[in-house]
C-alpha cells in the first residue's frame, strides 16, 4: 500500500511538473528523466533543475534572444524574412563552405558546439544541429541571429551583415537545415 501511494504520489508531482506518469521506470527505482533524450534540456539539466533564480547566468545569456524573439519578435528588418535562394543542392553546397569558413570554429563541422573556439567562449557556442529542429528557429530568428550576431545579448557570436550578403546567410541556413550535409542523401 504504501508503495502504491508512493507511486501515485510521484506521478501526481511529475505530471505537475510537466513530466509523464512513467510507472515502469519508477518501479525499477530509476529516476523519470532516465532513457528520455531531449537535446534541448540534456539530462544534467532534467536533473539539477535550477528552482528560481538559480539559472546559470551563462543559461540566462544564452536564453535572452529565445525570450526577446518570443516576447517582441525580430528586429523590423527581418520581420517575415523569407529564403531569397532556391534552396537547392548548389545553395546548399555553397552554404556548406560558407559554414565552413565563417560558423565551423566554433558551432563545429556538424553544428555539435564542439569546434576548437568553443572551449573559450561563455556562454558556449549554440548547438545549432539540435536547434535548428525546433520551433524556434523560423526564418526570421535564424536570419536575425546571424545577421546581427550575439552582442546586444552579450556573447562572442559576432555579427555577419556587414561580412557576407542576405542570400548568402540564407545559404548557411539551407545548409543546416539540410542536417549539415554538403549533399542530398542518396
Amino acid at each position: 500500500m504504501y508503495q502504491r501511494t508512493l507511486r501515485l504520489l510521484i506521478g501526481v508531482v511529475s505530471v505537475v511538473a510537466g513530466g509523464s506518469l512513467q510507472c515502469s521506470a519508477q518501479a525499477q527505482n530509476k529516476p523519470s528523466w532516465q532513457g528520455k533524450v531531449d537535446y534541448w534540456q540534456p539530462r544534467w539539466m532534467q536533473r539539477e533543475l535550477w528552482g528560481a533564480g538559480r539559472m546559470p547566468r551563462g543559461m540566462q545569456v544564452r536564453m535572452l534572444r529565445h525570450w526577446t524573439y518570443v516576447n517582441h519578435g525580430v528586429p523590423n528588418e527581418y520581420q517575415n524574412a523569407r529564403p531569397g535562394i532556391a534552396g537547392s543542392s548548389d545553395d546548399r553546397l555553397a552554404g556548406a563552405q560558407l559554414y565552413q569558413q565563417h560558423c565551423a570554429s566554433c558551432h563545429g563541422p556538424n553544428g555539435l558546439g564542439n569546434g576548437d573556439a568553443a572551449k573559450s567562449l561563455l556562454p558556449s557556442p549554440a548547438l545549432l544541429a539540435y536547434m535548428i529542429k525546433r520551433p524556434i528557429s523560423a526564418d526570421e530568428y535564424l536570419l536575425w541571429a546571424i545577421a546581427d550576431g550575439g552582442s546586444q545579448f552579450q556573447t562572442a557570436m559576432p555579427a555577419f551583415k556587414d561580412k557576407i550578403s542576405r542570400d548568402e546567410i540564407w545559404q548557411v541556413i539551407a545548409f543546416m537545415r539540410a542536417g549539415f550535409q554538403k549533399r542530398p542523401k542518396p
